[in-house]
This record gives C-alpha cells, structure tokens and sequence, in this order.
C-alpha cells in the first residue's frame, strides 16, 4: 500500500477493542487534541475524543472518512488529563481508546444534546468562605503547617493518624488554603456510604463554595453536572469515590485519598486502575501536593514511606480533648464457651452499656442469616449451581427466618426458595450453620428483648438515603445496640458508641491470601476505633481461639508501626509484593480446561526475559462463577520496567488473536486472587 500522509485526527471511540481510528479534518473545521467530535462509524455518527490533532495517517486520502463537528457542550480535555490517561493505557495494558472513552460519565458518550440545564453555568461565584469546625490541636496544626508548605509543587505525604485524630479537619485547612488561592481540590472517599457524611461536612465548613460530588450511584444527569463543574472549574471542591480521580479538574492543586488503605480503591472491571496511584501519578502531572490519609496505612504506602518517596506525618492523639484509643481485651473461646455466637462476657458488656445508655456495636463480616444451609443426616450442604460456592441463608427482610427467606449466592447473585427437605436424602430437618449478621440480630433480640437493634449491612442499607438517614439517627442516638459488617468499620462517628464486640475475626487468619493478615488489622482497627471518640472511654472485646496470635497482640497495642513492619519482613522473605511487581492474566469459559489451554498457549506466545518468572495457570480458589470456570496465571518480576515491557508485548499478541470462547483480561498489580 502506498503511504500518504494526510493531515488527520487520531479519534477514541466507544467500540470492541477500542482502539484508535483515523478521520481526515474537513475545511473549516479547527480540530485539537482533546475535542469531543461526531464521527460516522459504520451506518451510524458516534461520539468520540480526538487524541492527536494533525497527525500522519498510514492510510490513503480516499479510504479516511472525515469527521462531522466538533461538541462544544463541555469543555475541551486538558493535556495533562489525556496524559493521564495515557499513562493508565500503558501501565494497566488496556487500549487507549477504551481508557478515554471509559472515563466520560455515559451522557458525554452519546450523541444526544446535553439537558440546557447541564449546560449553564451554576448562577453566583463560589466563594471560599471557611467555618472552622473548632481549634486545631498542636498535631494538626503541625502537620497542616508541613504540606501547606507543599503547595504548588509535587509531594506524597503518607498522613497516619489514629482513628478519631482529626484527619477531616487537616483536609479542610487545607482545602481552605487552596480555595483562597483560587485553585481547587480533589478529595477521594472509598465508599459512596462515606459520601454523605463527608458531604454535609464539607458543606457545613465551605457553605459558599461550590461542591461537585462524583460517584457511580448518581443518575447520568447529576453525574455529568458535577463533571462539568469540575472541568469548568465552577466548583472548588471535587468529592468523590475513585471515578472521581479520571475527572478533568481545571485548577487541581491539592489531592487528598481518604481511607487510602482501603481495596475499594481498586477498580475490579475493565480498565483495572488503582485509584490511590492513579492520584500520585495525577498530583505528579499537576504539580501539587498528594495527600494519603489512613488509620492503618497499606503496606505499599508503609513501605514508599520507609523508601523515602512518601513523606510520612503522623497524628498520634484523638482530637477531642479527653478522648483516648479504647482498650482492646480478647476473649478466649477456648476457656468461655460462646452461647448462640456470643460469649457471656460480651453479653454482660453489652447489658453495662445498655445500662448507661451508652451504644455497643457488635461487628461481623458476614451478612445473611447464616452462610451455610446443611443437612447433619447426610452431610449435604446448599450449594450454587452456577459457583462453587455455598449458598447463604437469608431470612426474609425485616424478619425472623422463616419459610419466606431465600437462598443467595454472594458471587453471582442468584436466589432460591428454601428446600423443605433435603434433596439428597429427604431429612426435613435442615440446620443453618454459622452466623450471619441477621442470626446475630435475632439472637440480639432475644437476649435484650426491650433494646432497639439495628442492623446495617448491604441487605439492609441498599438505599442510599436509607443508609444516610439510619447512620443521622445512630448519632442522635436513635438506636441500643448496632450489628453491622464493614459499612459500620470506617469513616463513622457515633458518639455515644463505648463498646465494640468483634465476631468471627479468626477465618482470616487461616487464609491462603498472603494479604489477609494486613486486611484483617486494617478492618478491627478500623471498627474498633468507632468506640471512645468523645469523653467516655471505648472498650473492644475480640472472640478469638488464638489469642496469642501476634496480630490480635499488635491490636490491642493499637501498634500499626510495628504490625506493618513485621508483615513486610515476612512479604520480602517470601518474595511477595511490594518487594516485587505483579500481574494476574486471568481467563474464563465453559469448561475449566479451555481455560488452562488458553492461559498456557498465552504463556507460550512471548519469550519472557530472566527477570520475569511466568508462574504455571491454576484455578481460582471459586473456579466457577456465574457458570463460567476460572483460572489464573501470575507473572512477578522485581524489576517494573521488565515486567511492564513483557506484558505490553504479552497483551498485543492476546488482542490480535480475539479467541472468541474465552474471556480474559489482565490485572496489573492485583489485590484478589478468589
């Protein structure tokens, strides 16, 4: 074919693979990098971003088809962002042209015209008005002091602060400062059920300033407002979940990663980014100061930390005069025999609190009723027929379990009626075995008939406002005693909340994930830190059958320095991460074998270098899920560049194949290996 070079546009458009197309630019139409245009694709005019203006096309000048106007309904994406995303595209090995368009909220994607009301502008300037919330502490002060001297250059701080030091009240300062600049600011929450609680915050301290919310549980309208605001740069405030970090900010000059420890951070779907570095890269690209917040800091961050790449500041105090870390005692059930879950000595607590009016949270990872339905006669349990996992048992909402409870699968979401009967052998007497938080509810309720019990899980709380308004009344003190999972561990302040009881901690550290003793004392630090927050000291009481296991000894020093730095001596004798980098190319089909073949013909497909050890494929702990088998294969080299260069070469080869039976992608530094 004979090369021409043509003055064209390089166009990301929303199709399979998504890669770049070519359009010529028509006379009398000005088109730059980071216009969103109208391009014919097919039979059909799609909306796409021009990645690079005036470039060379490959093709001949007939074969270009020309774009056919440029939407000026919002405004232009900045170098820096695309940059962004070009750095997303590269590092996480997923097409550019995927990783722009994904990054639109959905209405910026369509060809429809944007709502009038979308596009004016708010009415009014925002002002940067501050209500201070109350008098810093000599440690906030200092350490506000320490990245407000960061401001308009490049810096991670690492801010580790207890649980109820006053880290909210550092951002605000902060954020403060950068308003009277002119400027704006990105905050990232991991839940969207910490949103409205730091939104009212948010609101309360800048009532004059413009706040954009981002996060995936708005309608398409709202979230393309408060992404227009951003871009526009009409709202000082950018609060969000990790979506928000792929938003054009005009002015960023402060990143703030709240909870930065936290796995939600990690997007588990097509481009599978990491929120948290994706934040440091971005502070990078504009040149402010980033900052990690967290009680219990990942080991990533710990180990940037003692590299010297993270400036690590620390508050070591609760901020409410008078408030100390609660005491952390751990129950023997070897030595107190629990009574339906519950040692006596946490139900003498929880009466003592009842007594005094004071809250008592008792925290269990588990939802349902319980998660496993089994019948003792013959040892059958119930199982999914689409996962290989067990089936929970789930009461009916609102009730005592009964026979319009359900079966559920926590994976794939399918739901069956309970069996009157045991398929295998027909015994009618089935037992529910374990305990979830709707058993620990009820058995709650018969031992405190006259107490007010909520329970907040994701069955419960599947509103947002629900939620927020349940967690408004649990501060007003609307309810005895809490039962919830981990939507109750962080971010909450509940002040009349003394005492936490802690339920089944033990199956974590029995697990084959070598992260799961790092996320079991994030989440009970987390939890246990919702008791004592004010003027009444806090209690925590562990159910455990090791009590000398070292991290519930680290807990109840309430040592995270010395936990952290154990936990990476034991990653670098083993040759885990952070000391090494790591991949997951994962694959799905109807069979199992299908699935190994094609991760070991892919393994085969690009000679890996000596410093990249290509592991052999195996199946995932739950091989099926949602009818489909699993399996994994996983690359570590200690050197980034190494395996970063195999696995470009490794995903080009598995793009130009487009095996049609499998499903597959790759997870460039992975948290979850179920």
């Amino acid at each position: 074919m004979r090369t021409q070079r043509i003055s064209c546009a390089k166009v990301a458009l929303d199709v399979p693979l998504a890669r770049l197309f070519d359009y010529a630019v028509p006379d009398g139409i000005e088109v730059r990098a980071g216009d969103r245009v109208m391009v014919p694709f097919g039979t059909r005019q799609r909306v796409g971003v021009v990645v690079e203006a005036d470039a060379a096309s490959e093709l001949r000048a007939e074969k270009l088809k020309s774009i056919s106007a440029v939407r000026d309904d919002a405004p232009r994406l900045a170098s820096d962002w695309l940059e962004l995303m070009r750095f997303l595209s590269a590092y996480y090995q997923r097409p550019l042209g995927e990783t722009v368009i994904g990054a639109l909220p959905p209405r910026l994607r369509s060809i429809k015209p944007l709502p009038k009301k979308v596009l004016q502008p708010p009415a009014g300037a925002s002002v940067a008005h501050f209500v201070e919330p109350h008098a810093p502490t000599a440690d906030q002060t200092r350490v506000r002091e320490r990245i407000a001297a960061a401001l308009g250059r490049f810096q991670p701080f690492l801010l580790h602060g207890v649980t109820g030091s006053g880290k909210t009240e550092v951002y605000l300062h902060l954020i403060a400062q950068v308003l009277e600049r002119g400027a704006q600011a990105l905050v990232l929450v991991p839940e969207i059920s910490l949103t409205p609680q730091l939104e009212a915050r948010f609101r309360q301290a800048f009532p004059a300033t413009r706040l954009a919310v981002l996060h995936s549980g708005l309608q398409d309208i709202a979230r393309t407002s408060a992404w227009l605001e951003a871009a526009r740069g009409d709202a000082g405030i950018v609060l969000g979940t990790r979506l928000a970090v792929l938003a054009p900010i005009a002015r960023l000059a402060l990143l703030v990663v709240d909870e930065e420890h936290d796995t939600s951070f990690k997007q588990q779907e097509g481009l599978r980014y990491s929120a948290r570095d994706a934040a440091i890269y971005r502070a990078k690209l504009a040149g402010c100061p980033v900052v990690l917040g967290s009680a219990t800091p990942s080991l990533e961050s710990w180990h940037n930390y003692q590299s010297g790449r993270y400036e690590r500041l620390e508050l070591p105090e609760r901020a409410v005069p008078g408030a100390r870390l609660p005491a952390v005692r751990l129950i023997d059930l070897q030595r107190e025999a629990p009574q339906q879950g519950l040692a006596p000595s946490l139900v003498a607590a929880i009466g003592e609190r009842l007594a005094r009016k004071e809250q008592s949270l008792v925290f269990i990872n588990r939802r349902g009723y319980a998660p496993v339905l089994a019948c003792e006669a013959c040892g059958w349990t119930a199982g999914c027929e689409r996962c290989t996992a067990r089936m929970v048992l789930h009461a009916a909402d609102g009730g005592r379990r009964n026979q319009n409870g359900s079966l559920r699968c926590h994976h794939c979401g399918a739901q069956s009626a309970i069996p009157r009967a045991c398929p295998t052998c027909g015994n009618v007497d089935l037992k529910p075995m374990g305990r979830g938080t709707q058993r620990v509810e009820e058995t709650l309720a018969a031992s405190f008939p006259g107490a007010r019990i909520l329970r907040i899980d994701r069955d419960s709380a599947r509103r947002r406002d629900e939620l927020t308004r349940t967690l408004e009344g649990i501060r007003r003190g609307e309810g005895d005693i809490l039962v919830g999972t981990q939507l109750l561990a962080k971010g909450h302040d509940f002040p009349n909340l003394t005492l936490v009881g802690v339920l089944n901690a033990d199956a974590a550290l029995v697990s084959t994930d070598y992260r799961s003793g790092e996320r079991l004392f994030s989440v009970l630090a987390q939890v246990a830190g919702r008791a004592g927050r004010h003027d009444r000291p806090g209690e925590v009481l562990v159910q455990t059958r090791y009590p000398s296991h070292p991290l519930y000894a680290a807990l109840a020093r309430h040592d995270c320095a010395g936990f952290a730095d154990s936990q990476l001596a034991a990653r670098r004798a083993a040759g885990f991460p952070p000391f090494v980098f790591e991949a997951a190319l994962r694959a799905e089909a109807k069979k199992l074998e299908t699935a190994m073949r094609f991760l070991a013909d892919s393994a085969a497909r690009v000679e890996p270098p000596a410093q990249v050890t290509v592991y052999d494929p195996v199946p995932h702990v739950i091989t099926r899920r949602a009818g489909y088998e699993r399996a994994r294969l996983v690359m570590q080299s200690a050197s980034r560049p190494a395996l970063q260069d195999f696995l470009a070469r490794l995903t080009t080869s598995l793009f130009a194949a487009a095996a049609r039976d499998i499903r597959w992608h790759l997870d460039v530094d992975p948290i979850e290996f179920d």
